[in-house]
């Protein structure tokens, strides 16, 4: 029995030797087959193993029209209101208008009960007329003293003649007034728009009465065109003013961002600029004009102004998603090389716009960035390509398709 023993002993160490033996050879022959089939060059990973070659998308950079417009919080407000004040009293006969219309200069808006009116105009026309039937009967009465023998009127009556006469002409001036007193009187009866615009709530109806120390009837408030201010900084107002005396400013174009988030579809044009900065903000207002046919814009309503330029000045310009962080602080990018690897460069951006990031240097036009894949690469990396879609790391239904 011991020797039947020792016998096992012997066969389960030599049939452990020969397992190791194979497992030995196994690996061998594994590593060396993945040693031939690992791409050659580029990055190692952990045990210095090779990296496969990263797939990536590029686009071009592009000189590209940067315009990204300067933001202000602006208040939009009427160039002209108006209160409407009865200028005589009465009571209101007729109201010509709907409230809300939109009215023209000297349009008909309330008709006052004019009788009273009517006729002290008539009664200012008939003493008119007396006063001058008086003035003709002195005047001749005054021609005849003068043509009469001196020797058969005294002085006292030539002279009183004379005054008389006198007399008659200011009484006639003097009707001439009262009536014209009166007819602006019977034309005030009716109340007329002495602006075009848009007009509100009347608070008067037909049977009020009416006087101007009641108050007003109505509002009416120009809208078209209507006035838009906002703040400007002492330090950009001097900026503004060099730009006006060399005449850029008619290149920078006002537009307005709606509350509901639309563009207005009209541009504004200068107005004018306040005549003092405040104390307290150290700001001026400046002022615009705009169009306003369809009323979008209402008075005492606050808008976004976006000002930019007709003609943008075109900077070189990357995709936002080819820009990478970098230590420190910075930014940079990874720019296609010929040998198909990747060069990290740091950039200086500007804010991006559209989509689109400005860049002050580190790269030039129609050099290719990676616009997607940047996280599976560092500098000196080798790449293969892939077709650029609008946001290939935000579709997760994107399937890449290699390129040759």
């Amino acid at each position: 029995m011991a020797e039947n023993q020792a016998k096992k002993s012997v066969g389960a160490v030599i049939g452990s030797v020969l397992g190791t033996a194979v497992l030995a050879v196994a690996c061998a022959v594994g590593g060396w087959i993945a040693c031939e089939m690992w791409p050659k060059g580029g990055p190692q990973g952990p045990g210095g193993f090779q990296l496969p070659p990263a797939t990536v998308a590029v686009r071009p950079v592009e000189m590209r029209a940067y315009n990204l417009p300067e933001r202000f919080v602006a208040h939009a407000e009427a160039v002209q209101e108006v209160d409407l004040l009865p200028q005589v009293d009465g009571y209101i006969k007729e109201i010509k208008f709907k409230e809300g219309d939109t009215v023209k200069e000297g349009q008909l808006l309330y008709v006052l009960d004019d009788e009273r009116y009517q006729a002290v105009v008539n009664q200012r026309k008939a003493d008119l007329a007396a006063a001058e039937a008086e003035a003709r009967r002195t005047e001749r009465y005054w021609e005849r003293m003068q043509k009469a023998d001196s020797r058969g009127i005294t002085q006292l009556e030539r002279d009183n003649a004379e005054a008389g006469a006198e007399k008659s002409k200011a009484a006639v001036l003097q009707a001439r007034a009262n009536l014209v007193v009166a007819e602006y009187d019977l034309k005030k009866a009716k109340v007329v728009a002495p602006i075009s615009g848009q007009i509100g709530k009347t608070t008067a109806h037909v049977g009020d009465y009416v006087a101007p120390s009641k108050g007003g009837l109505a509002r009416i408030v120009q809208i078209d065109p209507i006035r838009v201010t906002f703040p400007l900084t002492d330090r950009a107002y001097v900026g503004w003013r060099e730009e006006q005396k060399s005449g850029k400013t008619q290149d920078r174009r006002m537009r307005l961002l709606l509350p509901d988030g639309s563009v207005y579809d009209q541009t504004g044009a200068w107005d004018f600029d306040d005549n003092q900065m405040s104390l307290e903000t150290a700001t001026i207002i400046m002022r615009l004009s705009f169009p306003n046919p369809d009323r979008l814009l209402v008075p005492n309503s606050y808008v976004t102004l976006l000002m930019d330029r007709n003609t943008p000045p075109k900077l070189a310009c990357v995709p936002q998603q080819a820009i990478v962080d970098l230590p420190g602080g910075k930014q940079g990018v990874y720019v296609l090389k010929d040998d198909m690897t990747v060069e990290q460069r740091p950039v200086e951006t500007k804010e991006t716009h559209e989509g689109w990031v400005a860049v002050d240097s580190g790269v030039k036009e129609g050099e290719k960035v990676v616009v997607s894949g940047v996280n599976k690469i560092a500098n000196g990396s080798q790449v293969v390509l892939m077709e650029a879609t609008e946001n290939d790391d935000l579709n997760p239904n994107y399937k890449p398709k290699i390129t040759e």
